[in-house]
């Protein structure tokens, strides 16, 4: 133990006068009671204060620079590395009267240092495990570097892919949400309480912040109580059920009230209702901003609603630290109120174990071997592979050779090291990650012919190149087209209000087509995109997505066949704006589309049909389905049921195909979905293998809100749908004969993940 820690315990033995440095619980507990009692307001108050500091990961020279950060805060954002944390640590704890540690907090959003596909683009790997993975692998590099929290995984619904934000998701499904939020919240935290890579985890925005009206981040959200309640609250339960440190509030109102003083959503049901005891932290600036909703005439006002509504922490605002000792002194926020608020933030830290070392997570030695390892980037190219989306293939034109004669590449985006990232993408380098055309140069043999040439930029302004490019293409076996948006298109407050190519890469597009040469098409984008002409005239398309460091390495394993791809869509893509919002579990009509019959819901100028449909995704083989066999014709509601599908690999190839389970209650008392996902699996098939895949339904599938919005089965007939994408006809059915009103909230994690985890932890931490 060093002088700062000797120090640090030393008082503590004082301090917390003869309870147990180990503890059991309840004696954990004692600790911080016994520190809240010392207390003073302002320190109080401090602990509930998050301070902007970025200090971009450079130790600190000058103690100027540690100046802006009071010696009683609780939490700073944006401040890491080992060396840099340590010192700001040791400065806040020699310089405050309690010595009470700091949370250094970060957007580790899909990696810190080595970085993983953005979460809409490993959604698409329908992985639950891998997230698992990539997360720990992330929180390993980030709590190597000093840091102790992070604001993710964000677990917003998103069915407008206008909004920006869409790329930090995973889609417009609440089931396959729900699946990836439990997998990386146990990611971030792991499975060890003591060990020193674990992070605490924040769910955001709660809640409906991708339900922005117009796409437009920050916007207001109209949802109604049953969309809420079915669509958008139920990935944040599943979040508090796998045991989610914080929550975050959305920036956007529902019906009439800011989320940062939203107390029935925030007090009644989160804390309520589902037993939420962690920490709730306002999104930046959050409580300020309930002056510019026009719900507080003041930051005083402001400040009493954040409390009153239980948001704990403050970020950036600077306003309890302002008008919070006036509030408690008045009266008018309750002693209880801020006692309650400061326990839970000193409790997160505990649970850290700050208090027993406050510079466990500031290990320079441990940040040099942790940061950006083979490992690492290893783990990073698996997700690469797994997250592409194979959207056409005709005529079998992946994989490609690696001995083509004479290979083109176009667009900038190839070469675009930064894009690779993609948006929030923490401390990742550009200089560090793999670019398609680097990717591809180190696949293909040295006898074939690269040629090189941007053609189009990515935002309609540089298209001088296109002739060059159309040239080159003229003499080729193939040309590979990297279309789509780079990273700063996509991410907070990038809204788009079309979903097209830029007006540059259509154009070039065009006289690729034209040459009439072997085409593939990989798009990279942060959001679906409406691209009809390539839908329509391109051979071979690809969902490349932003992959991370290893995107190259992964696109080219694609390409060339060294893997076949195995990614489904986590989101609808549209033909078009005009479509938006278009998703697959709509509800039925009166007059459902029909192109026969003239007064039906549909388009009068398109298609009301997605281009793409949530769950699509080819492969390099080719895979059949049986039809489903559910154990039971019939059953009560308290039963549980089996369903067994055979699925075969009919190709020459290898593949990994991602069985899907839609469900779909035939009629109810309120309006069902057309079918809704209840159950998904990754399957290894070689060519010729078949295999049984089994999924098991219970009350939780067969349930719904009823009128009233309590939670019943109704007895009645029900559809299972099993096959490749949400649009299979591979169906059976069954019949509920006894239903009943259902106690308790029942659970929100998909039934594959209510078991343990099993995630082995050596990959990133060396542990048994």
């Amino acid at each position: 133990m060093d002088g700062r820690n000797f120090f640090f315990a030393a008082f503590l033995a004082i301090a917390l006068a003869g309870t147990s440095h180990a503890g059991s619980e309840v004696d954990r507990n004692d600790r911080i009671e016994i520190l809240l009692k010392q207390m003073t307001l302002e320190e109080k108050v401090g602990q509930l204060t998050q301070q902007v500091r970025y200090n971009h990961s450079k130790p600190i020279t000058d103690d100027q620079d540690l100046n802006p950060v009071p010696p009683q805060t609780g939490s700073v954002i944006g401040f890491y590395g080992a060396q840099a944390t340590r010192q700001l640590q040791h400065k806040v704890i020699e310089e405050s009267r309690l010595h009470i540690p700091l949370l250094f907090s970060y957007d580790v959003l899909h990696g810190f240092r080595t970085i993983f596909p953005v979460p809409l683009a490993e959604a698409a790997s329908w992985d639950p495990d891998l997230a698992q993975r990539t997360a720990r692998a992330a929180a390993a590099e980030a709590t190597a570097s000093g840091l102790h929290w992070t604001f993710a995984p964000m677990v917003d619904i998103a069915r407008d892919p206008r909004w920006g934000r869409v790329v930090e998701g995973a889609g417009e499904d609440p089931f396959l949400n729900s699946a990836l939020t439990v997998a990386r919240v146990r990611g971030y935290r792991g499975m060890d309480a003591s060990n020193a890579l674990n992070m605490l985890a924040t769910a955001k925005h709660f809640v409906a912040y991708g339900a922005a009206e117009g796409g437009r981040d920050y916007n207001t959200a109209d949802v109604s109580e049953r969309t809420l309640r079915e669509v958008y609250l139920p990935p944040f339960r599943a979040a508090v059920e796998a045991g989610v440190d914080a929550i975050m509030p959305g920036l956007n109102e529902i019906a009439g009230t800011p989320m940062h003083a939203n107390r029935t959503l925030l007090n009644d049901i989160l804390r309520r209702q589902w037993g939420f005891d962690g920490l709730v932290i306002s999104d930046y600036k959050g409580v300020d901003e309930l002056m510019k909703h026009g719900t507080a005439a003041s930051s005083m006002t402001a400040v009493h609603l954040a409390m009153e509504t239980t948001v704990d922490v403050d970020m950036a605002s600077g306003l309890y630290a302002k008008d919070l000792p006036a509030l408690i002194k008045s009266g008018e926020v309750s002693q209880r109120s801020l006692d309650d608020a400061v326990r839970r933030v000193l409790q997160a830290k505990q649970k850290l174990g700050l208090f027993d070392d406050p510079y466990r997570y500031s290990d320079p030695t441990r940040e040099q071997a942790l940061t950006l390892t083979p490992e690492t980037r290893v783990l990073a190219r698996e997700a690469a592979r797994k997250s592409i989306v194979l959207l056409k293939n005709d005529g079998d034109l992946l994989p490609l050779s690696k001995d083509l004669r004479r290979l083109v590449v176009v667009g900038a985006l190839a070469a675009d090291s930064s894009s690779t990232l993609g948006p929030f993408a923490a401390t990742g380098r550009p200089n560090e990650s793999v670019t398609i055309l680097e990717g591809i140069k180190s696949a293909v043999s040295p006898t074939t012919h690269l040629v090189y040439v941007p053609g189009a930029s990515s935002d309609g302004e540089e298209h001088s190149e296109i002739d060059e490019a159309a040239r080159a293409a003229m003499d080729c076996d193939a040309v590979i087209a990297v279309l789509g948006e780079s990273s700063d298109m996509s991410g907070e407050a990038r809204s788009r209000a079309f979903l097209t190519l830029s007006a540059a890469q259509e154009k070039l597009l065009a006289r690729l087509i034209a040459t009439r040469k072997p085409l593939v098409v990989i798009l990279m984008n942060g959001r679906p995109l409406a691209v009809p002409t390539v839908a329509e005239q391109a051979p071979a398309i690809i969902e490349s997505w932003f992959l991370g460091s290893e995107m190259g390495h992964g696109v080219a394993d694609v390409l060339f066949g060294d893997v076949s791809p195995s990614g489904k869509l986590p989101i609808t893509v549209p033909r078009s704006v005009g479509q938006v919002p278009i998703y697959y579990e709509h509800k039925r009509t009166g007059r459902k589309p029909d192109t026969a019959i003239a007064d039906t819901s549909k388009y009068i100028d398109q298609l009301w049909t997605p281009l793409y449909p949530f769950g699509h995704g080819l492969s390099y083989t080719t895979f059949t389905y049986s039809a489903p066999t559910p154990s039971k014709k019939k059953l009560t509601f308290s039963e549980v049921l089996s369903v067994q599908v055979t699925v075969r690999n009919t190709g020459q190839r290898e593949g990994e195909e991602v069985v899907q389970l839609y469900l779909r209650d035939d009629f109810a008392s309120v309006t069902r979905p057309v079918r809704s996902l209840r159950g998904f699996k990754r399957v290894k098939l070689m060519p010729g293998e078949t295999r049984a895949v089994n999924f098991v339904l219970d009350q939780d599938d067969f349930a719904l809100l009823d009128k009233d919005f309590l939670r019943v089965v109704e007895p009645g007939m029900f559809t299972i749908f099993v096959g490749g994408s949400s649009t299979t006809e591979n169906q059976a059915s069954f019949e509920v004969t006894q239903g009943d009103r259902l106690t308790g909230l029942g659970s929100a994690i998909p039934r594959m993940l209510r078991a343990p985890s099993t995630l082995n932890e050596r990959l990133v931490s060396g542990e048994d």
